[in-house]
């Protein structure tokens, strides 16, 4: 992969010129659509109303902090890459501290990358008659952002304590709280309803729901490693069926 040309600094929502809204009706239709969150599939972060869907892998960082792919992980480590594949089954466990040679971080739990967030959105503003129009909720519980208690929150299931942003689709790679520690975009789509974007953030994978043709150019695209999804697709830590089972990331081991 080249070097990312387009950093954005270390600037809050605020700096990157997000508007944060009193107004949830945006996102109502995702509300409506999704599935209950104790399913745990794809239906349960993204609305199984779209033709096609994708799974964005966030990269691992080698030492210097370029990106890994998780294919080129689980090739090192005699795993199999596949689209239900999980971080902990790929290297083994979910505390793995590293591979020396390979990789040096874990992927991000619940915030796409920026450089990846850029990537993506190059993409899907080709699909999308709203590019400068779109929206994005945060969840409020990720201890990033606050809000006055007067505007009202995006009642996701599971994460009933979204808020909600604007602004064109250049933001996508807003990192809420700032650079080092912030978070991206829990939630995005655009006025449209062209495609929508989620990553949980318990995750680290992002899901996306489009159409064919807008899916095919996100797989397509070489800055992102990214598989077909469905919306039934299992998305908890012990859905990889084809690596081996670790122990649970909650087991301490």
């Amino acid at each position: 992969m080249v070097r990312d040309p387009k950093p954005t600094g270390g600037r809050d929502w605020r700096g990157r010129g997000l508007r944060m809204s009193a107004d949830v009706e945006p996102g109502r239709w995702i509300v409506e659509h999704v599935h209950g969150f104790n399913e745990h599939t794809v239906a349960s972060v993204v609305p199984p109303v779209f033709a096609s869907y994708a799974r964005i892998f966030h990269p691992a960082k080698d030492v210097d902090g370029e990106p890994v792919r998780w294919a080129e992980v689980a090739a090192a480590n005699g795993t199999t890459a596949h689209p239900v594949m999980e971080w902990g089954s790929v290297v083994g466990g979910w505390r793995t501290p590293g591979q020396p040679g390979l990789w040096h971080e874990a992927p991000e739990h619940g915030s796409l990358p920026p450089r990846t967030a850029r990537a993506v959105a190059g993409v899907l503003r080709r699909f999308t008659r709203t590019p400068e129009l779109c929206w994005f909720a945060h969840w409020e519980g990720s201890g990033r952002i606050t809000a006055p208690e007067t505007y009202p929150r995006l009642p996701m299931p599971g994460r009933e304590h979204m808020i909600l942003f604007s602004g064109g689709i250049a933001l996508a790679d807003t990192r809420f709280g700032g650079d080092v520690f912030g978070m991206s975009a829990h939630l995005w789509w655009p006025e449209d309803h062209a495609w929508c974007v989620a990553t949980d953030i318990d995750l680290m994978t992002t899901y996306l729901g489009a159409s064919a043709a807008c899916v095919d150019a996100v797989l397509a695209d070489p800055e992102i490693e990214a598989l077909p999804a469905t919306p039934d697709q299992k998305i908890t830590w012990d859905s990889d069926t084809i690596n081996p089972l670790p122990a649970s990331p909650s087991s301490g081991h």
